[in-house]
């Protein structure tokens, strides 16, 4: 069973041939050309399918988030009990990142050669094991392990769940539906550190993997029931590994594709230093305990959720290159207020929250139009690939950048919003190379 696409037939259309005539003569005249009959494409999905579609692949995208948030209200908890540093339980959100950046690259082309479903079975199975097999961690060297293991796995439900929406949507649609995908995803680092702080009323920290366990094989059974192949087998490519360095280097030389990857990573780099640090500087500097720390998280996560939904509206308004400058202006602006506050040491728990509630605001407009600009023109058989190496980009060269708020020693505000300050800028310069691009673009076709 596939899943129906809905943009316009333009990747798999057959091409009318001619059937000529017989040439010995006395020979009729050349019978009319004959078109071949178009590759039979299934009914487009009704209501009742395309939401079923929203919640499951939201699903599969909020376990990625959900392993990464879920535990940070209880990092201070685990550096104690593992006998470590912050420093080094900060890393294992850096190795988790770097799981879902490599895992993203291999199972991309997989989900291209075998379909969709084989490798998000498997991932997520994958991901139930290993994320049980964490809670028993004796040391913190086994538990980076772990947890490098476990975003290897979360990776196929990131980057087989933007394949499909390419096989399914196109264009101004595409951007809709991964406006819709972040409401959902989005909840995750919303309600895993509240989540996460009640977990620990109930026990230590290895209660919340067990819980994160469950949900992987909620998840696994939701793919096994409710997920039909999007990708017919006709339309499947086997790449050798040459050739899918091939394909990689194409795809990294377009820079229809390279430009707004880029900008996404950096954009994303800027939230997720927040997300790996604000831990520790709202114990260290602001005072918050567990349950307040999770709640701040909560209210700029709704920032997100609500900027991806005023993207859903703008849509039909405004040009995506301009809701995308909308949300990269809006980032430079509440971070820049960000590292105001730390510069004069006039920082509080309500001030902080504010500024980063309006960061998140606008970062809900810059994701979902980024990942739509960069996986747009590529064709049907390169959609995995594409939405692997967008993903690598995005985790690795995020999780590169949020590394440097703690480098050379503890974690600060003020390190914080420098780095994230300067992502935002970067983000911002990589995009007006994309949007002069397009401008020059729309003259010469004009």
């Amino acid at each position: 069973m596939t899943l129906a696409s809905v943009r316009p037939d333009r990747r798999h259309a057959a091409t009318p041939t001619t059937v000529p005539a017989a040439p010995t003569p006395p020979a009729p005249a050349p019978a009319p050309p004959v078109p071949a009959a178009p590759t039979p494409r299934p009914a487009a999905p009704g209501r009742a399918r395309a939401l079923l579609l929203v919640i499951v692949l939201g699903a599969l995208s909020a376990v990625g988030p959900l392993a990464t948030d879920l535990y940070l209200p209880a990092l201070p908890d685990i550096a104690a009990d593992l006998g470590t540093s912050e420093s080094a339980v900060k890393f294992t959100l850096t190795s988790v990142m770097a799981g879902m950046a490599l895992g993203q690259l291999v199972v991309g082309p997989l989900s291209d050669r075998w379909g969709r479903r084989l490798p998000l079975l498997a991932g997520t199975a994958v991901f139930t094991a290993t994320t049980v097999a964490i809670a028993f961690s004796p040391t913190v060297e086994v538990f980076s392990a772990l947890r490098f293991l476990q975003g290897l796995s979360a990776a196929a439900g990131l980057v087989v769940s933007r394949a499909i929406v390419s096989d399914v949507f196109d264009g101004e649609a595409a951007a809709v539906f991964f406006s819709r995908l972040v409401l959902l995803s989005g909840l995750a680092p919303m309600l895993g550190p509240i989540l996460g702080g009640q977990l620990l009323l109930l026990g230590p920290w290895p209660v919340l993997f067990g819980a994160l366990g469950a949900v992987g094989l909620l998840t696994t059974a939701l793919v096994w029931w409710a997920l039909p192949e999007s990708l017919p087998r006709e339309h499947r490519t086997a790449v050798d590994p040459r050739g899918q360095l091939r394909v990689f280097g194409a795809l990294l030389r377009d820079t229809r594709f390279l430009l707004p990857t880029l900008t996404l990573a950096l954009s994303f780099g800027m939230s997720f230093t927040y997300i790996s640090a604000f831990s520790f500087v709202s114990h260290n500097e602001l005072g918050a305990d567990a349950q307040r720390f999770a709640l701040v998280f909560a209210v700029t996560t709704l920032g997100m959720i609500l900027g991806n939904q005023v993207n859903a509206v703008l849509v039909r308004h405004v040009e995506i290159h301009r809701r995308l400058l909308l949300g990269l202006t809006g980032s430079i602006a509440s971070v820049g207020a960000l590292s105001a506050l730390a510069a004069a040491d006039a920082a509080s728990l309500a001030s902080v929250t504010a500024a980063l509630f309006v960061m998140m605001l606008f970062t809900g407009l810059v994701s979902p139009n980024a990942t739509a600009l960069a996986l747009a023109h590529l064709p049907a058989d390169r959609a995995g690939s594409g939405s692997a190496l967008l993903g690598t980009l995005q985790f690795g060269l995020g999780s590169a950048v949020a590394a440097l708020a703690g480098w050379g020693g503890a974690v600060t505000l003020s390190g914080m919003s420098a780095v994230m300050l300067a992502a935002a800028v970067g983000a911002a310069a990589v995009f007006s190379v994309t949007a002069v691009g397009a401008r020059r673009a729309r003259t010469r076709a004009a």
